[in-house]
């Protein structure tokens, strides 16, 4: 049987989420050998877990991000937006700012990596209960970077008006004639918005615009 914590506090509830019932099984070995945790159940996708997160209402979701069947960051930011009392603690193999950005702008609480020593684990997950906020190093030091570029610079109404017909699909040919410019200056104006977002194309830079509110406010 799972042990309280030494203190007497009632135990850190958790929901495991991740695609590999090894690892789930790991990490329920982990924290149930720990004092201070019990696991209330466990989720193999992001679709699952938000479902399972209504009906055992944990403290803490240990949540994979690339799983089949439903991705962590879906379900990140479907708990945000039913109002979740679960704080999500990221636990990923990936540090790519692909997968760690949209995870944190989701609404995750923290972020770390699998290979973290267990200790960092434990830690973690208790920073995440009483709502702090966890990153590794590698993680933390992307985050740095991703503020200071100049990803938060704000688009000129031109910009989005370019912005707006990509997102509708619209061709650069055809927002050219649209918008009476030149071909060339489209291109143009598409390289100074994917430098203020922070993004590398045209998918990238309609979900990221949608996701800080550019897109989808009126105008």
């Amino acid at each position: 049987m799972t042990e309280h914590a030494t203190t007497g506090a009632a135990p850190i509830t958790l929901l495991i989420v991740d695609d590999h019932p090894v690892v789930r099984d790991g990490l329920r070995g982990m924290f149930e050998s720990a004092p201070g945790f019990r696991v209330l159940g466990e989720a193999p996708n992001g679709v699952e877990a938000v479902s399972l997160a209504a009906a055992l209402d944990p403290d803490v979701i240990l949540m994979d991000l690339r799983m089949p069947g439903g991705g962590g960051v879906d379900a990140i930011r479907e708990l945000t937006r039913t109002g979740a009392r679960a704080k999500v603690l990221v636990l990923t193999t990936y540090d790519t700012d692909s997968d760690t950005l949209p995870a944190i702008e989701a609404g995750a609480t923290g972020y770390l990596l699998k290979d973290a020593p267990r200790d960092e684990l434990f830690s973690g997950v208790r920073a995440a209960a009483e709502g702090r906020t966890v990153l590794s190093p590698a993680v933390a030091s992307r985050l740095v970077s991703a503020v200071r570029a100049p990803g938060n610079e704000p688009l000129s109404a031109r910009e989005r008006e370019v912005l707006a017909l990509v997102a509708r699909g619209t061709s650069n040919r055809e927002i050219a004639r649209e918008l009476f410019i030149s071909e060339a200056t489209v291109k143009t104006h598409l390289t100074h918005l994917y430098t203020k977002l922070g993004v590398n194309d045209r998918a990238a830079a309609v979900a990221t615009a949608y996701r800080r509110g550019i897109l989808g406010q009126d105008g």
